[in-house]
């Protein structure tokens, strides 16, 4: 994983900007944390997760921020405000802001490796938690009761 400053053309000339260059697929399924966040920039935030076999992200919402999620390996259950949708290996989806969501790993043996982009950010840069315990330790979202 690297961020790197790359030089953009824009109506202005040319613009240098920060940008993360890296195989995000292979370091999406190399991932064992629970959340690790690879690159914050002003606007979005790009995260790798991995969910254990039979365990779930739990309800949130994010009132401000639509969420990317792009499945790289496993079979997962989305769940947006109660309506169930399947998912697996390959797939992506949005959550748009505001939109209770929960993330369930539908496996009893395979680990559920994905990636997710937030916009705006939302976790501190350079954040690993190894466990969703850990994670729950310093959440800020609001969760759904």
């Amino acid at each position: 994983m690297k961020v790197e400053k790359m030089s953009i053309k824009t109506k202005e000339g040319m613009q240098e900007m920060t940008g993360y260059v890296g195989p995000i697929e292979t370091l999406t399924l190399k991932n064992d944390c629970f959340r690790q966040v690879l690159f914050t920039g002003k606007h979005n935030q790009l995260v790798v997760m991995c969910l254990q076999p039979g365990k779930e992200i739990g309800n949130e919402m994010h009132p401000n921020i639509y969420q990317f999620f792009r499945i790289e390996q496993g079979e997962a259950k989305f769940v947006f405000s109660e309506e169930e949708h399947l998912v697996r290996a390959g797939d992506a989806v949005v959550v748009p802001a505001g939109t209770y969501q929960n993330v369930l790993n539908r496996s009893e043996i395979t680990a559920l490796r994905l990636y997710t982009l937030y916009s705006p950010p939302n976790h501190p840069d350079g954040t690993v938690h190894k466990t969703k315990t850990e994670a729950e330790a310093a959440e800020t979202v609001e969760r759904h009761p």
